[in-house]
């Protein structure tokens, strides 16, 4: 069973998106999702969640909340459990002074400035305008209960191929 995260940084109503889309055969081609990745050896749910968050956007996150497990059962792939995690984007730091090597303290939130990602193309959505986007059908069930602000969020998604057919 394979074990990943996935986190939502919120930042001005508006959560911090992947379109995944660089990977060869990436089962997400083509569709929107949340930071996270796969557990490595020996890492908590905590661990791997920073992790990937760092490796994926650049942002070191201070402020998160873990909401639960999400389930994902399929008859075509390997049976996943997901820690969903939300997250403050912490502030930006004001540019330092200049030195001779150049500007210091660049980080990836200045000037709404987001780095290039070899998973996919990081962007800013609104809130309202999540569910719009190309999702997998499980993840908007419990996108809806993370933007209306659930804080314990538990359920079981079951697939056929790609096709959504029963969640608890």
């Amino acid at each position: 069973m394979i074990q990943s995260t996935l986190c939502y940084i919120e930042k001005d109503d508006q959560y911090l998106m992947m379109h995944r889309g660089k990977k060869p055969d990436d089962p997400n081609a083509g569709k929107w999702i949340g930071i996270g990745g796969k557990f490595e050896a020996g890492e908590t749910a905590e661990e791997c969640m920073l992790r990937e968050v760092r490796e994926e956007t650049g942002i070191e996150l201070t402020e998160y909340h873990f909401h639960g497990v999400i389930r994902f059962r399929s008859d075509a792939w390997e049976y996943e459990d997901m820690y969903l995690y939300s997250a403050k984007a912490p502030e930006a730091k004001a540019p330092e002074a200049k030195t001779p090597a150049g500007a210091a303290g660049q980080g990836p939130l200045e000037h709404d400035a987001l780095p290039d990602c070899r998973e996919g193309d990081l962007q800013w959505i609104p809130k309202e305008d999540i569910l719009d986007l190309p999702l997998w059908e499980g993840d908007k069930l419990f996108l809806r209960e993370l933007i209306a602000g659930k804080e314990k969020i538990e359920m079981t998604l079951i697939y056929e191929e790609e096709k959504l057919v029963g969640h608890y």
